[in-house]
């Protein structure tokens, strides 16, 4: 057996004749254990909140979506359409268009995006997964909107007497104003509401959703005429060589994002806070980790009459230093490998029993990551690989001798 490694673990099992160091080894190892365990919590709390923020743009974004490269609108051809639907990789496709429009019921009105879609929409976005209540009706008047404007207007469901009107400035005429709206510069288009759906906030106060051609008509566009083209793909294919074909079809005119993209800034800013959290956590480590330096020069003034007799049967400084060196990373290692189990027994806790509500019917989210584990492993033993190395350096001949 390697003889620094086998006296490190002697020295790691054997309790010290001076209570206070025993003290000292115990704390350090008790705020290794709780600092991984710490750290690897709240990366899973991190990555379940990740997932359960994007599982919103998740139903509502498709897999690529084609849009304009300048402007609102741009044409697609129905040699265009045949060529997408036969593009390899392309499972469906759908067409929409929308554009800013002031939405009114009564006495009250609010802004608001209006989309038309086309029957493909459904089936390419999950958005039948987000209605609150309703459906989207049997007529073609028929739309749903997001549960924040339907809140603010007040609009009853299904109300063919008296519906909402949407009203959208006439092409050349400018935007809203208040003298647009007392004048017929405008078009304006009778909805009724069949469906209210529930997304996130920002979503839901912002589209009310309807057929295409009505959106079109109201727009004063011609049918060829869209904002956007979705489309869900097969897994099987890679997105890079369908996004390359979908844009070789539909020339320069459009620039063809991800969901990734879509939502860049949703992105960029839960992967800083997950950065941000780590590095915070771990600076909390490394404070907590010169403990450990601490512990290892007590544990060399302990047995420093050992250290002695062991340095007069021919053991090196190089190979003393080892001991020590050794007995730190042992010490590391056994606290995070046992933070990390405690933390995965109280993840995986909270994923079967759900017992942390953040209301009474919705469990906060965590997430089990592998790679969390890989992380909060690498970090203790980097860390405890530092400062074994500065607590040992502490032997010298000087100190065995004197």
């Amino acid at each position: 057996m390697n003889f620094p490694l086998y006296i490190a673990k002697r020295y790691l099992r054997s309790k010290s004749s001076q209570n206070a160091v025993n003290i000292i080894n115990f704390i350090t190892f008790l705020v290794i254990v709780i600092g991984s365990a710490a750290l690897f919590i709240v990366l899973s709390a991190f990555a379940g909140l990740k997932t359960f923020s994007l599982q919103f743009t998740n139903t509502f974004d498709p897999d690529l979506k084609a849009i304009p490269a300048t402007g609102k609108f741009f044409s697609i051809s129905e040699e265009d359409e045949k060529v997408l639907s036969e593009i390899n990789g392309v499972a469906n496709y759908s067409k929409e268009i929308e554009d800013r429009v002031y939405l009114t019921f009564r006495e009250k009105g609010d802004f608001a995006y209006i989309k038309g879609v086309d029957e493909n929409y459904r089936s390419v976005t999950s958005i039948d997964s987000t209605l609150y209540f309703g459906n989207w009706g049997i007529t073609e008047y028929n739309g749903i909107m997001g549960i924040g404007i339907y809140n603010s207007l007040g609009v009853p469901m299904n109300n063919y007497r008296t519906p909402m009107q949407v009203l959208a400035p006439k092409p050349g005429e400018g935007s809203f104003s208040p003298q647009s709206l007392n004048t017929k510069f405008y078009n304006d288009l009778p909805l009724v509401v069949s469906g209210v759906y529930a997304i996130e906030e920002g979503l839901d106060k912002k589209y009310v959703i309807t057929q295409l051609h009505l959106v079109q008509e109201l727009l004063e566009k011609d049918s060829t005429k869209v904002s956007a083209v979705n489309f869900k793909l097969d897994t099987t294919i890679p997105l890079e060589e369908v996004r390359s074909n979908i844009k070789n079809t539909l020339g320069d005119k459009v620039i063809v994002l991800s969901r990734r993209e879509l939502n860049g800034t949703l992105y960029k800013m839960l992967n800083t806070e997950n950065l941000a959290t780590y590095l915070i956590f771990t600076l909390v480590l490394i404070i907590a980790l010169f403990n450990v330096v601490g512990a290892i020069i007590m544990m060399i003034l302990d047995k420093q009459q050992n250290s002695k007799t062991l340095f007069a049967l021919g053991t090196t400084i190089k190979e003393l230093r080892k001991i020590y060196f050794v007995q730190g990373i042992l010490v590391t290692a056994s606290g995070g490998l046992i933070g990390v189990l405690i933390g995965s027994a109280l993840i995986g806790s909270q994923l079967a029993f759900e017992w942390l509500k953040i209301t009474p019917s919705l469990a906060y989210p965590v997430e089990y990551d592998f790679m969390n584990v890989l992380v909060v492993l690498a970090t203790i033993l980097v860390l405890g690989l530092i400062s074994s190395k500065i607590a040992s350096s502490r032997i010298t001949k000087k100190l065995i001798t004197q």
